[in-house]
């Protein structure tokens, strides 16, 4: 094979914590270009993951077409290597350092190109995307590799693969080889896109401490029902976790390389004191206040009993809720959730004095010894924006912040969407011994505020310091950590010396709530060599590769909070293993060259998250506005381009309207369209549009049914009753009969004379025990909301695997390990563990199986009487123990006979309760919208 350059071949190794791998191809026809084979290869071995992406397309058309290859990567993988074969040569992209790629990177904007490679995608993405022409019949073959290190989320490990082929491959593979030696505790898999028929595509092997995942789809199962589409798109997502105990930790051992992993299970949480620092600046009116007010209320009803807490909420200016730390007692709780739901937006931002007064409170509670001893202090601060008001200089805030708290407590900054400087958040809580985090702002937003406190919830130890001989290993990666929080995990990494002994021991030193605690472990040279010889889950040097990304890693953000003198070193330190082991880091770059006849070069660079702040702009009808800044409230105001008009639009009559119209709405919108999705004038009423209201006005009203007392509702044998005819000289329209509704809740009743009974409920105060079997391990709860009959929520527990489904009108929480998972209805979902399957279709149905449980089902019923439905399937499973407002009716039930003077009626005894039962008609949900009339014996709760 002919090379057209020369260039350093990097080693192939990749780790990640979220993987997502995605082929786009556009051609200018359909098919033109061919995807023929795609393969994704992700080799795990100790949490490192190597990822090779290999897609080969050929040129079917008669003339020179273009292709993409496109790539979604998670932000905290490393790209190692990426080529490109056409017609036998090889362009291999080139790593150099920043600097020395900036000409050609400079050279491409000048021509008006888009010179990056690399861009910010998704939450936890960047997207690698790179073109080139093929000539007629003419093959290319494209490889990109990168590296990462799982990081442990809440008690678990996860490799996510977006697939969008955007067409039928012919050869479409997918393995994950997973090697773990601790031994792997439990591993689960999940799919957006899944159907049965691609479900028989995937295969799931695993022992003590391997596992093969592969998913082969033939051209038959991609296709979509009835098309020649392709149904593959979405994510493919494996979770996972290894076995531990309380111990030092396990050492694993590579080819002169060693990495330390610790973790120990069992440890006692140690109290805290933690101050929540919130944001109420007017920016963050509307929806973010109130997803913020939600996630505060859940955070607070998870403290501990043990813990002390206080709440500062501030704008221009700051107030705490009280003058104290106070305990987490149930009264001060309940009062600290009043307090939150009062909170409301408006004013700027003093960011300074809000996290001054956090620090003076805790300072004052160490003076007056309110704060137990061994306890661990916490300041968590939500912002949205920049600060506005008070000390506004970002550099003096945070040496303000350095100084007044000098190491005694952990800063933790949350940064609410995209106008606030990530930078300025990440250095302020660096600079004091937390970490910043973004929170997106979406329909999950109280959701991700609720997952960032879990990880910082528990604190386990502090002050972990690692030790190992100095005469046996060198280059020993960070040793010392301020905190250890559950469901998390230190790794350490480092070089054995030459000659060193056979046998490394290490100590582990912390602090627990009330005393010092040293775990030591000590791990075999020779012995653990040999585990790592498996050449299908094994890569050659991959711990070498794990402890040079781990370092650049470390070196990286430590560069965040060091001095001009101690970045320069921490800069050159980490450019040099960049260099030396092909990573594409925020130190360099990588060029290709693209074979295109004039020897163009474009430049890969790795993303840093002040890019994701640029690309994030606010956009108006698909153009960006401006959000001019003002003093005090940063509220923002809709412009377009800079014109201040409207954008016209194509097949609209009539001019367009300018922006400050008296109207609502441009004049070219029609009734009940918006300025963007979903997006209504805040001082319009939502149905009040141009001056018409679009309500239903004069609707007739319809008459109670006599017998049953229910409105519209139709006896099983004929029609409703019929109503008084008015007086003809006043002729108003014939009342029409309300559509037959769905009931709340259907059971199928196994074994019994009535399969079906349909449940109205009429009486619900709180939360209700829908059902409870100890013996299935299952549990349902709900809230019903009476006035409006329809479920606001419905719960489902399950003990083993502990794992918990809350479902409302707007979307699906699946809550495991204290990770929360957010899915819109009807979006397809497939989740498989040993011991539960999970299933979305396209019409919302959520399905809850296993092969010996009973099937629950949820639905978001759309039809008349709408809202959310419960389904049960193989009912017959219950154990004679199941009980609940629901689950009564699966015990011992007894049917009276028909009453002589009206067969639509009949008696039931539950437990010694009797229920009146008639027959009714009814819309049966269960198979969904638009369901079917069935006839069935309804009951009131």
């Amino acid at each position: 094979m002919k090379t057209s350059a020369p260039g350093r071949t990097c080693g192939i190794s990749l780790l990640l914590l979220s993987l997502l791998a995605a082929l786009h191809t556009t051609t200018a026809r359909k098919n033109d270009i061919d995807i023929y084979s795609l393969t994704v290869d992700s080799k795990v071995s100790s949490r490192f993951a190597h990822t090779v992406i290999t897609s080969r397309v050929v040129n079917k058309a008669d003339t020179m077409q273009e292709a993409t290859f496109q790539v979604e990567l998670p932000r905290r993988a490393f790209i190692t290597n990426f080529s490109m074969i056409i017609e036998g040569v090889t362009y291999p992209g080139i790593i150099k350092k920043k600097a020395a790629a900036q000409e050609q990177y400079s050279a491409a904007v000048a021509r008006g190109e888009s010179a990056g490679l690399v861009k910010a995608a998704g939450r936890k993405t960047e997207q690698f995307q790179v073109s080139v022409s093929v000539a007629p019949t003419a093959k290319v073959t494209f490889e990109l590799v990168y590296e990462e290190l799982l990081k442990r989320h809440l008690g678990a490990y996860e490799l996510l693969l977006k697939v969008q082929p955007q067409q039928l491959v012919k050869h479409l593979q997918m393995d994950i080889h997973i090697f773990e030696p601790q031994g792997i505790s439990f591993l689960e898999t999940e799919s957006t896109f899944m159907t049965n028929e691609l479900a028989d595509a995937l295969t799931v092997s695993q022992n003590k401490t391997k596992a093969h995942i592969q998913f082969k789809p033939v051209l038959s199962q991609q296709k979509s029902s009835g098309q020649q589409d392709t149904v593959l798109d979405g994510n493919f997502i494996v979770r996972y976790d290894v076995n531990r105990t309380i111990s030092g930790g396990s050492i694993q051992i590579e080819n002169g390389y060693f990495v330390h992993y610790f973790a120990p299970e069992g440890l006692p949480t140690i109290p805290k004191n933690v101050i929540f620092v919130i944001d109420k600046s007017g920016s963050m009116s509307g929806r973010k206040m109130q997803q913020t007010r939600e996630a505060l209320i859940k955070i607070l009803d998870d403290l501990s009993p043990k813990d002390q807490f206080n709440l500062i909420s501030f704008s221009g200016d700051a107030a705490q809720w009280k003058p104290l730390l106070v305990p987490a007692s149930a009264e001060n709780v309940n009062q600290a959730r009043s307090y939150a739901a009062g909170i409301q937006a408006h004013g700027g931002t003093d960011i300074n004095e809000a996290v001054l007064m956090a620090v003076q409170l805790l300072n004052s509670a160490k003076q007056k010894e309110l704060m137990p001893e061994g306890t661990v202090s916490l300041i968590i601060l939500l912002t949205d924006g920049d600060p506005t008001m008070g000390e506004t200089n970002p550099a003096r805030i945070q040496r303000n912040v350095k100084e007044a708290i000098d190491g005694q407590y952990s800063l933790f900054c949350l940064g609410f969407g995209f106008d606030v400087s990530y930078a300025f958040l990440e250095k302020l809580a660096l600079d004091n011994g937390g970490l910043a985090r973004r929170i997106y702002e979406d329909s999950d937003s109280a959701l991700q505020l609720q997952d960032f406190y879990e990880e910082v919830a528990n604190p386990l130890l502090t002050a972990v310091t690692f030790e190992y001989p100095s005469n046996v290993v060198e280059e020993v990666s960070q040793d010392n950590f301020r905190l250890l929080f559950k469901g998390s995990e230190i790794v350490v990494a480092g070089k054995l010396r030459d000659q060193s002994p056979d046998v490394l021991s290490a100590k582990v030193r912390g602090q627990l709530h009330m005393q010092n605690i040293t775990f030591q472990t000590e791990s075999r040279v020779t012995e653990q060599e040999k585990e790592f010889q498996s050449p299908k889950y094994i890569f050659h040097s991959f711990m070498e590769r794990l402890w040079a990304y781990l370092t650049i890693q470390q070196l990286l953000e430590q560069m965040v909070s060091a001095s001009a003198t101690e970045k320069q070193a921490l800069e050159t330190r980490a450019l040099n293993l960049s260099l030396h082991y092909c990573f594409v880091t925020p130190l360099t770059s990588m060029v290709v060259t693209k074979p295109d006849g004039r020897e163009r070069s474009e430049v890969a660079e790795k993303p840093v998250e002040t890019n994701r702040e640029n690309r994030h702009k606010n956009f108006y009808l698909g153009r960006p506005y401006s959000r001019p800044h003002t003093t005090g409230d940063r509220g923002f105001r809709l412009t377009a381009g800079t014109s201040g008009k409207i954008p016209n639009v194509p097949g609209r009559a009539g001019p367009r309207g300018p922006l400050n119209s008296p109207h609502p709405y441009p004049d070219y919108l029609t009734a009940g369209e918006s300025l963007l999705p979903g997006m209504l004038a805040p001082s319009v009423p939502e149905r009040m549009i141009h001056g018409m209201d679009l309500r239903a006005k004069d609707v007739p009203a319809v008459a109670s049914d006599s017998i049953t007392g229910r409105l519209g509702e139709r006896k099983a044998s004929g029609s409703s009753t019929d109503l008084p005819q008015p007086a003809k000289t006043a002729s108003p329209p014939a009342a029409v009969p309300a559509p037959i509704q769905a009931p709340p809740v259907i059971l199928m009743l196994p074994g019994q004379s009535v399969d079906r009974l349909c449940v109205d409920i009429k009486h619900s105060q709180g939360p209700m025990n829908l059902l409870a079997d100890p013996d299935q391990g299952i549990e349902v709860t709900a809230q019903y909301e009476t006035e409006r009959a329809q479920f606001s929520w419905i719960k489902v527990t399950f003990k083993n695997p502990q794992l918990q489904v809350r479902a409302s009108p707007e979307h699906v929480v699946v809550t495991r390990n204290r990770k929360n998972s957010a899915y819109k209805w009807k979006e397809t979902l497939f989740s498989v563990t040993p011991s539960l399957k999970m299933t979305m279709d396209e019409a919302g149905l959520l399905l809850l199986s296993s092969p010996d449980r009973v099937t629950i089902g949820l639905l978001p019923w759309d039809g008349p009487g709408e809202g959310l439905r419960l389904l049960l399937r193989d009912t017959d499973r219950f154990s004679s123990r199941v009980g609940g407002t629901l689950g009564q009716f699966y015990q011992d039930v007894l049917w009276g006979p028909p009453a002589a003077a009206d067969d639509s009626k009949r008696t039931l005894r539950v437990q010694g309760l009797d229920y009146s039962a008639t027959r009714l008609l009814k819309l049966d949900y269960q198979e969904g919208s638009p369901g079917t009339e069935i006839s069935c014996w309804s009951i009131e709760l």
